[in-house]
């Protein structure tokens, strides 16, 4: 049924209806309601990508999953894009429908669902009035679900905990946590009582908390019922700041002083120690006694603690609290590494009661995590930062960034052809090269940046608080200095880089999307041509997903016997004789069609199938030569790819082709492109040589195209050059065209060698090509390529007395 027909049919239909290319996914058809759903006139959705209706990232997702053909039925709720700029949420189901023997489309039905809106009207109005009810309470209300998330708060929490501006108006509970943590005295402590409260749902819980301004809150926890269930928390806070004040020796002695694992000093306000706790006398190996009438600068009197003591003592004044990390010794004389706190407590009318300073022990635990970090965080052959340290540079980065609304960079670089190096010259001198890369790069990036070794030849370059400028600048500085020589063992090289960017928060909100979407930027540079950078661009995915779709569909076609095999007569310019016949690959997929060679060869090539399919053509098509010659002798031509002749079984493969089907090496002849001929000469001949000793046929395919070096043509043991179709197709009018035809047959001749030429369609170009003293010709002129049965019945007809019958 054609797109016109389609059309007719759903312009009928209430729903707006999309019609959409399964592979492309481009609009074919829309009804009117499509239309005026999206408000956009008549026809204007024809032909537009299906992605660019995406109002939301989640929707992206949901057309990468359609090109990777995860399901051929989905509905969904979404948001769509309208003209107008406005969005509307819709419910939206896409089946996949054949439309015929060897098409297929997605028929996308969508249907408007703001009718909810007065449903979520309603909501917002019991919501409201929660919130009064909330908000007139004399206590600050945190109420959260069993997992922690933050439900809801009142005004009266957010003043108790000062929270800023910038958290009253986003809804971020981790930066809300992190705040509190921040103001609390003694965070440790009081992360592991929340972690106790969180583990036991039923838990009913009073605490002190100590905060850094100096204010003191009393916090009781009780749990959330519903229907009998529990469904969350509810954390109430009240000042007690003055009740405490009033009771200060109770609740230092009861609640803080000794019973807490940590060193605890007390001071007067001319900060005179007046008391200590247990837990610092077994830390320092000073008693109390001994501490009395010490100052702070006094204990931490390290000549190298000289400076951060003046400065703490200073922020203590003015900040009234101040944390960090000292080195100390204890009475024996061994140093330590100690965690310190210090806060100053005020009365009510803000003068200085005392000062209080919390420290513990940390000398394990530094050198420990030193060790860790040494261990786990670094890439064992470059030092530099491994996934796992990228992995929490990259989440500080998104946290920085969602603060302060701003954005950072990662560039994706692969090098380029370095498996070449690796085996050419040994994995030892790999090494050493991406050693020196790595020193390359660190001169490239800011010292508040990172660059991180993935793995091979992978690296990922942070930049923070970068933008797309800043992302080029430095994606520029890294190819140019990867192009300066290299010098290793006396020996020059160079080595260039392939670069992909993606930008937080536009290209991906987490290390992976960012990584992924980098890696995708990538690929498409090494796509065209290497040593360059390029940013991600949304369709890269819906591309890099489609290519991914048809590797899967070529494997299932392979297994499953899925190609097929037509053939394109040979013919003698001189004679007319039909002396033999290219074999051409076809796929028909029963999701995708017809599938194009030009479409799915060099994907194949990128994934390697190519070898698997290259070798199903090559056993394919002498089984068929060998059927043919029962009756007279026929060449068959087979084309061979770049890596199926680099496999190192290649001539072999060849050989037990011919000997399983009892066909004479004579009868077939191969078709190289210059490109693999020249890639590695030397073993090239070698392979070529041993061919030609068994009997095949060699020719060059596309002669004059690829990098042309005539020195192999006197080398190599060629039989044959095929003129490519686009020297042909404008004979006999183009005089360059002429010019280049009539060089490369003097050139052949010249050397011995035959001459076809492909593509010819016309009687004009036939005889322009025999005027010129071209051998042999192929192309429309006399028959596209054409399956077994049918190039059996086109021969028998222009080829009549000479028998060719198809053996069963």
């Amino acid at each position: 049924m054609k797109t016109q027909q389609w059309q007719a049919l759903i312009e009928g239909m209430l729903e707006a209806v999309l019609l959409v290319d399964p592979i492309e996914l481009l609009v074919l058809a829309a009804n009117r309601s499509a239309h005026d759903l999206l408000q956009v006139p008549g026809g204007t959705l024809i032909g537009k990508a299906v992605i660019d209706l995406a109002a939301a990232p989640e929707d992206v997702f949901f057309w990468e999953d359609a090109a990777a053909g995860l399901s051929d039925n989905i509905f969904s709720e979404t948001v769509l894009q309208r003209a107008d700029g406005g969005t509307i949420q819709v419910e939206r189901r896409v089946t996949l429908v054949r439309t015929g023997m060897d098409s297929n489309m997605y028929v996308v039905a969508i249907r408007d669902h703001t009718n909810q809106r007065h449903v979520e009207n309603e909501l917002e109005k019991l919501i409201a009035e929660l919130r009064a009810t909330l908000e007139s309470t004399a206590d600050g209300i945190l109420v959260t679900d069993l997992e922690g998330g933050i439900r809801s708060y009142n005004h009266l929490f957010a003043k108790l905990w000062t929270l800023p501006d910038e958290l009253l108006t986003q809804r971020d509970d981790q930066a809300i946590y992190a705040w509190m943590d921040k103001c609390m005295v003694d965070a440790s402590h009081y992360s592991e009582r929340l972690g106790a409260i969180n583990r036991s749902p039923l838990m009913e819980a009073t605490d002190v908390l100590v905060l850094r301004s100096g204010k003191i809150l009393e916090r009781v926890t009780l749990p959330q019922y519903a229907r009998g269930r529990a469904i969350g928390r509810v954390y109430s806070y009240r000042d007690i700041t003055q009740r405490l004040a009033d009771e200060a020796r109770l609740q230092l002695a009861a609640k803080v002083f000794e019973s807490s694992t940590d060193a605890i000093f007390i001071t007067d306000a001319e900060q005179k120690i007046i008391t200590t706790n247990p837990s610092f006398e077994q830390l320092t190996s000073y008693t109390e006694q001994e501490m009395i009438g010490k100052s702070p600068s006094d204990f931490f009197s390290e000549e190298s603690n000289a400076v951060l003591v003046k400065q703490l003592l200073e922020d203590l004044e003015t900040k009234g609290f101040w944390e960090g990390e000292l080195w100390n010794r204890r009475k024996n004389g061994h140093a330590y590494l100690c965690m310190i706190s210090l806060v100053r407590v005020q009365d009510e009318t803000g003068n200085t009661m005392h000062y209080i300073g919390f420290f513990k022990d940390r000398t394990e635990t530094h050198t420990a995590k030193q060790k860790i970090e040494e261990l786990a965080f670094s890439d064992v052959l470059t030092g530099l930062p491994n996934r796992l340290l990228l992995a929490e540079r990259i989440k500080q980065s998104i946290s920085a960034a969602s603060r302060n609304s701003s954005s950072f960079a990662l560039l994706f670089l692969d090098l380029d052809h370095f498996k070449q190096i690796n085996d050419s010259l040994g994995h030892p001198f790999g090494d050493r090269v991406l050693i020196d890369v790595t020193e390359r790069l660190k001169k490239c990036i800011r010292q508040v940046d990172t660059a991180s070794r993935l793995g091979g030849d992978e690296f990922v370059l942070l930049l923070h608080q970068a933008d797309a400028h800043g992302a080029e600048i430095c994606a520029r500085r890294v190819l140019e200095e990867l192009n300066a020589p290299f010098t290793l063992d006396g020996m020059s090289f160079s080595v260039s880089c392939s670069i992909g960017v993606a930008l937080y928060p536009a290209d991906g909100n987490n290390m992976d999307d960012l990584i992924k979407n980098a890696d995708s930027a990538m690929y498409h540079v090494k796509e065209r041509g290497r040593s360059d950078f390029r940013f991600y661009q949304r369709q890269m995915n819906v591309g890099l997903l489609s290519r991914m779709k048809l590797d899967h569909a070529m494997r299932q076609a392979l297994e499953h016997d899925g190609f097929r095999l037509h053939y394109q007569p040979l013919v003698n310019i001189d004679s007319g004789e039909v002396f033999g016949a290219e074999a051409l690959i076809r796929w028909h997929d029963k999701d995708l069609g017809e599938v194009s060679p030009a479409q799915f060869i060099p994907i194949a090539e990128e994934t390697g199938v190519i070898v698997a399919i290259g070798n199903w053509v090559m056993h394919t098509a002498i089984r068929q030569a060998a059927l043919w010659n029962l009756d007279r002798k026929l060449r068959i031509s087979v084309n061979v790819s770049a890596l199926q002749f680099q496999q190192s079984d290649f001539v072999d493969n060849v050989a037990k082709a011919l000997a399983d089907a009892g066909l004479t090496p004579d009868c077939l002849e191969l078709e190289l492109t210059e490109s693999i001929l020249i890639r590695d000469v030397e073993e090239a001949i070698i392979k070529l040589e041993s061919l030609s000793v068994l009997g095949i046929k060699l020719a060059i395919d596309d002669f004059g195209t690829g990098y042309s070096s005539l020195s192999y043509l006197k080398r190599f043991p060629i039989s044959k050059l095929k003129i490519d179709r686009s020297f042909v197709m404008h004979l006999p009018d183009d005089e360059s065209d002429v010019a280049i035809v009539t060089a490369i047959i003097s050139l052949a001749h010249a050397l011995k060698l035959r001459v076809i030429a492909e593509g010819v369609e016309t009687e004009e170009q036939r005889t322009q090509l025999k005027t010129l003293g071209c051998d042999e010709l192929q192309g429309y002129l006399y028959s596209p390529a054409l399956s077994v049965h049918d190039f059996e019945a086109w021969y028998r007809k222009v080829m009549p007395g000479l028998p060719l019958h198809h053996q069963h």
